[in-house]
């Protein structure tokens, strides 16, 4: 590579940085030129200068851009490099002059034109593309190859498959022996021979944690759960870290390698964390024309007994000034205590008390619960419980008080990119719950499962396709010996928009209605992004509830239609839907809801 006229480098940037405010440049002139370039080439240059950065962010020194200008040559190469060219040229002209013949004591200041070229000259292939000894199973990019172009990017990436490779297999230390990179201009070829020295195979050894972490050392190893004496492995050291960032006690995590490894081939593993603040208070607001208000807020303990123990109370009041029923209150507390039994298996106790009071029915509960959650995978997890359940409801059936001992079992799959606002994935989960009534002889099992894709398409991915699919039943018991909390209603925000809330249920006769037990609920939405944070979503919802376990003949239809308005807020969207009802006469009634994050 030729560079025009290369100076004395980072000692003269330094004094020229020292040497006070120069003049500032207005409304300088930066320009780019790469005749011959090839498609896309261009856009990457212009990407990397970095007086094109400046020159971008308006008025500045002249002394910052002369900076900018001499610290191109090296950028523009780099892109050059990367893209397979490795016999062209650069200029960097300051109103002139090149940018590294300008003396250190003789910055000018003013700048009024700054003019980079780029002659990439013609592109280089493979004329070898040797890297060993390889790992078992290691895969080399494809484009490593004699006769394939010859991208810095490559090289790079064949080196480190080939040290992942071995890394994998244990060699935690393997890294280049020698490398060797030979161009030959006249045949425009580059030659490349990479040396892989793998080292000796290693174990995990003790994990070395802080002594200034709130969180005890012996907790902080069993949350890890690093495999102490086995084979080193990078995705074990990567499944440790996510573990100890998934217990909300550290705001940041990082598990580094000791630079050489102790006695019988063990290698120490240093945790360098950063606790979270222990407490977090929140709050929350939603608002649906015939719901009315809800307001939630919580309070959380990170670090509860020292143990990354978190506990966390949260409370809600729905249906203020609303005309769906009356007010509802619930009022919970959770404490979870992450590896207990094994590092991906976590403890937890509950207790709920609840009041709802919904059109068809009124129902005050409380529950105390207990059970164990597990992480499968990064996709999937899984809980499991014990609970006991008291019940006080009212409605066309009648007054009763219910007590079940339950069995609830959850199991979640979610491949989304964001749970908020998701444009790509799956979220996939199923519920099943076999209860015993205690004073009744009633017993029986509810099931319900949810799921919802997401597909980008369009010009930068700018439309994105969302669906949702909610299946539910209850078997075994009767209608009258199951919580009412616990059958089936829809209609309203989280099941089928424009239609009231909890509209549909079972028809009892008489004006006398009860919920579900089989329940169905499809939603489909088409969300558009018209500018940089404004978003306009059309959806269509239905939803079906019947009176049997499985919704075959004795159940209704009700469905409904609307458009919404997004603004992201950078932490979630903004959600504001108008919908009306499908049924009857479309567009005579319409439903409003207002809330944070995607419908779903």
């Amino acid at each position: 590579m030729r560079i025009g006229r290369v100076g004395n480098g980072l000692g003269l940037l330094a004094l020229l940085a020292l040497l006070g405010t120069a003049g500032t440049l207005r409304a300088a002139e930066v320009v780019l030129r790469a005749p011959g370039a090839p498609e896309g080439l261009a856009p990457d240059l212009r990407a990397a200068s970095l007086s094109v950065q400046a020159r971008a962010r308006g008025t500045v020194s002249a002394q910052d851009l002369l900076a900018a200008a001499r610290a191109d040559y090296a950028r523009m190469v780099a892109v050059l490099y990367e893209a397979g060219f490795y016999g062209g040229t650069v200029s960097i002209s300051v109103d002139g002059r090149e940018a590294n013949a300008i003396p250190a004591l003789e910055a000018p200041q003013q700048i009024s034109r700054i003019v980079i070229r780029v002659d990439p000259g013609p592109p280089f292939t493979f004329a070898s593309a040797e890297i060993g000894p390889l790992a078992p199973g290691t895969h080399l990019p494809e484009g490593f190859a004699p006769g394939r172009r010859a991208r810095a990017g490559v090289i790079k990436a064949a080196t480190d498959r080939a040290i992942g490779g071995w890394r994998r297999h244990g060699h935690a230390k393997a890294g280049v022996a020698s490398q060797r990179a030979t161009a030959f201009h006249r045949r425009n070829v580059l030659a490349a021979d990479i040396a892989i020295d793998p080292g000796p195979r290693l174990s995990f050894g003790r994990l070395q944690v802080p002594d200034d972490s709130r969180v005890r050392p012996d907790r902080i190893r069993a949350i890890a759960g690093l495999p102490r004496g086995e084979t080193f492995s990078p995705q074990a050291l990567e499944r440790a870290a996510e573990r100890l960032r998934r217990s909300g006690a550290f705001s940041s995590v990082a598990l580094r390698e000791a630079e050489a490894p102790g006695p019988a081939g063990r290698l120490d593993i240093r945790a360098a964390v950063t606790d979270a603040k222990p407490r977090r208070i929140g709050f929350g607001a939603e608002l649906a024309s015939l719901e009315g208000v809800t307001l939630t807020g919580f309070w959380l303990h990170r670090n509860l007994l020292g143990g990354a123990e978190r506990f966390r109370v949260d409370g809600r009041i729905g249906g203020i000034g609303g005309e769906s029923g009356g007010i509802d209150y619930a009022l919970s507390s959770r404490f979870e205590r992450p590896a207990t039994f094994t590092p991906d298996t976590g403890l937890y106790l509950e207790a709920r008390l609840k009041q709802e009071d919904e059109p068809d029915y009124r129902e005050r509960s409380a529950q105390l619960e207990g059970g164990l959650t597990h992480v499968f995978s990064e996709r999937l997890k899984g809980e499991a419980g014990l609970a006991y359940r008291y019940a006080e409801i009212d409605d066309d059936l009648g007054s009763r008080t219910l007590q079940h001992v339950l069995v609830p079992l959850e199991l979640t799959w979610d491949s989304r990119d964001d749970t908020l606002d998701a444009t790509d994935g799956w979220y996939l989960d199923l519920e099943a719950t076999p209860f015993v009534g205690l004073d009744r002889s009633a017993a029986g099992a509810r099931a319900y499962a949810d799921a919802r894709g997401y597909l980008a398409f369009g010009k930068e991915e700018g439309l994105v396709l969302a669906g949702r699919a909610q299946l539910g039943t209850v078997a075994g018991a009767k209608i009258a010996e199951i919580p009412a909390e616990m059958l089936f209603y829809s209609g309203g925000a989280g099941t089928v928009r424009g239609q009231p809330f909890q509209s549909l249920a079972v028809d009892l006769g008489g004006g006398r209605r009860v919920g579900g037990r089989s329940f169905m609920a499809f939603s489909g939405e088409l969300r558009a992004d018209v500018g940089e944070r404004l978003g306009l979503v059309a959806f269509a919802d239905t939803g079906f509830v019947g009176q049997d376990s499985l919704g075959t003949d004795n159940g209704s239809w009700h469905s409904g239609a609307g458009f919404g308005v997004r603004y992201d807020t950078g932490v979630g969207p903004i959600r504001l839907d108008i919908a009306t009802p499908l049924d009857g006469d479309p567009g005579e009634d319409f439903e409003l809801y207002i809330g944070i994050g995607q419908a779903f």
